[in-house]
């Protein structure tokens, strides 16, 4: 009995220390682990080592202790600064993201008003009007664009003469006079046979038609003033 007692307790021991065993193998290994990554950071850091100073070698000329630390008190300083331009970032980014749907259909809708203006020929428009741009380039010279220039008060003034109200009626008077009138002349007609033919009944009778056509315009003149007071 009592033998298998201290069977007993030598077989607790043993498993005791297996599990110090274990321990103590996992420590080792543990511990090996650490001095390998020690290592690894100790090569990695004479490495970053040796390139910073190569690389500061470069510039120690033109850098210098002062200057990394008025850098570093500015950084500091703006550390608000740069946190709000970080924050104006991220809105930035998240602006974009809102706006991308956004933007896609604004494409869309601009593809099909771009077909639409294609079926209507707004394009065969511009493509014929570009051909009567090459038309006028072609059929005048540097010349005639300079005369133009010089002259283009002048024309405009007289386009604008042309065009106000009064003007319009009186040539739309004369041309509905001119329509109503059956006028015919035939032959040369120099001075010397309109001197000759003064007196005559087909002279008297031309007279007559200016005086009755001056005569007509001025009545459709003052019609169309009358009409324009009274509208």
């Amino acid at each position: 009995m009592e033998e298998k007692n201290i069977q007993n307790q030598i077989n607790d021991i043993n498993k005791k220390l297996d599990i110090i065993l274990e321990e103590i193998d996992l420590q080792r290994r543990h511990r090996r682990e650490m001095e390998d990554l020690k290592e690894d950071f100790t090569r990695v850091g004479k490495d970053l080592f040796q390139t910073a100073v190569v690389e500061l070698e470069e510039v120690h000329d033109s850098l210098n202790t002062g200057d990394i630390l008025a850098f570093a008190k500015k950084l500091l300083r703006n550390v608000n600064n740069i946190s709000k331009t970080l924050d104006q970032l991220e809105s930035l980014k998240d602006f974009l993201q809102d706006f991308g749907p956004i933007s896609r259909e604004s494409v869309i809708d601009f593809m099909h008003k771009l077909d639409e203006f294609d079926r209507k020929g707004y394009f065969q428009f511009f493509k014929e009007f570009g051909t009567i741009l090459d038309n006028i380039v072609t059929s005048f010279t540097v010349e005639d664009v300079k005369a133009l220039g010089d002259n283009i008060v002048t024309i405009l003034n007289t386009i604008k003469n042309l065009t106000q109200p009064d003007m319009l009626h009186a040539i739309n008077n004369a041309v509905n006079v001119y329509k109503k009138l059956d006028i015919e002349v035939e032959g040369d007609i120099s001075y010397m046979k309109l001197l000759r033919q003064f007196n005559t009944p087909e002279m008297r009778r031309g007279l007559a038609f200016g005086i009755t056509f001056l005569k007509s315009l001025a009545e459709q003149t003052e019609n169309n003033k009358e009409q324009f007071i009274n509208n």
